[in-house]
Formats: structure tokens, C-alpha cells, sequence
């Protein structure tokens, strides 16, 4: 029994090792003050946004957590409050599977609140399935929802410029692919979600890219960021038989959420990052992405079909509408 014991000790004394010694996180950084900013943290409520929100929190910033669950939302918004003696930070509901949801949040958020410094696009996920507006539960939450956000408040962050928005994409947009003839819709296949997954975060980087181009001159910036492997709720839907294996790699070498926010936070608030807008960011540090998220005539066509694809940019609204716009 003794030897059962230490043996059991000592495993769990390497296991604690390997955890800290193999990961890699971004170094903690001083942030500015933020007092008198106001910031809108999507997903803000757990993981990486709720970590992001009660930095900015702590800075002195306005923190709208922009969640779809209201009682995790106010839950979280609360003890933000409480952990940081910030009485500016608030919930406001969105649910960016619901494009109805997001126009009505840009709606209330315009109206009660007279700034916007910060917008930071974080939530995500990585289950399958359909939207009510008829597209994959993914690219929609993950790209479409937020762009529609981001255009719909548009006006108000050039208006505080300068401002910044941060999308949170992923090093998944390596296995990413935009097809014309799909767009929007559930790939087939075994590994259907992941590659819809990883199409989602192709587009969150071509995004900020093509963003970044039509902002030019307004003060108003944007950035990509991979926050790196982070053991979030974003892997809920893990497989029940992948989640004995993944589980216990997730703790040995993922970061956690605080570590996670690091780079949102880094390009949210470092001084000096305006001459890269619209890059890519990991670590902390600028990082040149896969070269199909450096295709400019890519992210054109996919801001021409996104733009169609929510009803910004002409008639339609349905994933058939704007399928031959996006070009490989």
C-alpha cells in the first residue's frame, strides 16, 4: 500500500512538472490605464472573455459582457464587479447564432451607451449544427455573427477613435477552406465540425485583414489573435470516447483562460500596434499567418459575401445567396 502511495505521488509530482515546464504562455504584461473607455467583450462570461473582461476591468475600462446566457452573464458580471471593486461592468445579451439577436444588441448598446474603444470578438464554438438563420452553427457564432456586430457598431468606434477590435481567430485557420459553392453551410464529411471550425477561423483572420484595409485612416485598428491552446468549455463537445485521452492532455499542456487572454489583452491595449493592423498574433507577438489568410483578393470576396450573407451588402440573407462570391 505505501509503495502505491509514493508511487501514485510521484506520478502525479511529474505529471504537475511536465504541465508547467511544457507549456508556453505569453509573459504577464503592465497594462495601461483604461478609465473612461469603454470595452464590449463577446462571450464574456467564462474562459477566455471572462479572463479578458476582468483585466480590462481591473484597468478601469467600461466592460459590457456581451453573453447569450443571462444568468451566466450576470453571474459573471457580479463577480467581476466584486473582484475588482469596478462597478462599470454590466451584461448585455447576444446570441451571435441569431442574427435578429445581434441587431438587437447593437440596437440597445447604441442607445444606452454614448462610447466604444474596445470591441473584442472572442466568442466561439466548435460544435456542429444549424442556425436559425440557416447557416453552420460555427461560421456563423464564430464569423458571421461577429461580423455583422462589428459593421453595426462601426460608427460608434470611429467616432472614439481611436479604438481597436480584436478578433479572436486560431492557429485552426491552417486547415482552413473557403469554398464558393459552400459557404456558410455545414461541410460534408467525418470530421465535419472541426473543418467547419477551422473554415471559421480562416475567415476570422481574413476578416481583420480586410478590415484593416477599409479602415485605413480612421484610427480605428484591428488584429487577429491565436490565444494559443487554452483548456476552455470551447471543447465541450468533444467526443464522449475522445475525452478520456483528451482530457488529461488538455491539463498537461493547454494554457488556462488567464494565460489564454494574454494576447487579446496584448493587442487591445499595447501602445505602438497601430502600424500592424489587421495582422496576426500569437504569443504576444506578431506571427505571419497560413498564406491563404494572406490572400487579399480572398478577404475581399469573403467581406463581399458576408456582407450579402447577413443583409448588409444587397438582396438574400441565406447561405445560397452569396456562394459564388468567395473565390479559392
Amino acid at each position: 500500500m505505501g509503495w502505491t502511495l509514493l508511487g501514485a505521488g510521484l506520478l502525479l509530482a511529474l505529471y504537475t512538472l511536465l504541465r508547467h515546464g511544457l507549456r508556453r504562455s505569453p509573459p504577464l504584461r503592465d497594462r495601461p490605464e483604461l478609465r473612461g473607455r469603454t470595452a464590449i467583450v463577446t462571450g464574456g462570461s467564462s474562459g477566455i472573455g471572462a479572463a479578458t473582461a476582468l483585466e480590462l476591468a481591473r484597468c478601469g475600462a467600461r466592460v459590457v459582457l456581451a453573453t447569450r446566457n443571462a444568468p451566466r452573464g450576470e453571474a459573471a458580471a457580479r463577480r467581476i464587479r466584486t473582484e475588482t471593486g469596478n462597478e462599470e461592468v454590466l451584461f448585455m445579451q447576444l446570441d451571435l447564432a441569431s442574427l435578429r439577436s445581434v441587431r438587437a444588441f447593437a440596437t440597445a448598446f447604441l442607445r444606452q451607451e454614448p462610447h466604444l474603444h474596445l470591441l473584442i470578438n472572442n466568442a466561439g464554438v466548435s460544435a456542429g449544427g444549424t442556425t436559425e438563420d440557416g447557416f453552420s452553427l460555427p461560421f456563423q457564432v464564430n464569423h458571421l455573427g461577429h461580423f455583422l456586430l462589428t459593421q453595426l457598431l462601426l460608427e460608434r468606434l470611429q467616432s472614439c477613435a481611436p479604438s481597436r477590435v480584436v478578433i479572436v481567430a486560431s492557429r485552426a485557420h491552417c486547415a482552413g477552406h473557403l469554398r464558393p459553392d459552400t459557404l456558410g453551410r455545414p461541410p460534408s464529411g467525418l470530421f465535419s465540425a472541426f473543418q467547419d471550425y477551422c473554415d471559421s477561423k480562416l475567415a476570422n483572420v481574413l476578416h481583420a485583414r480586410e478590415l484593416a484595409t477599409r479602415l485605413q485612416g480612421t484610427q480605428v485598428t484591428c488584429y487577429a489573435v491565436h490565444p494559443g491552446f487554452v483548456n476552455t468549455e470551447l471543447f465541450r463537445h468533444t467526443p464522449l470516447w475522445l475525452k478520456p485521452l483528451f482530457l488529461p492532455l488538455a491539463w498537461l499542456f493547454f494554457l488556462d483562460a488567464a494565460e489564454g487572454a494574454q494576447t487579446s489583452l496584448h493587442c487591445a491595449t499595447q501602445e505602438g500596434l497601430e502600424r500592424f493592423s489587421g495582422r496576426y498574433f500569437t504569443d504576444c507577438r506578431l506571427q505571419e499567418p497560413w498564406p491563404p489568410a494572406r490572400d487579399d483578393r480572398l478577404a475581399r470576396a469573403l467581406w463581399e459575401a458576408s456582407e450579402r450573407l447577413v443583409g448588409l451588402g444587397g438582396p438574400g440573407g441565406n447561405p445560397s445567396s452569396a456562394a459564388a462570391a468567395v473565390v479559392q
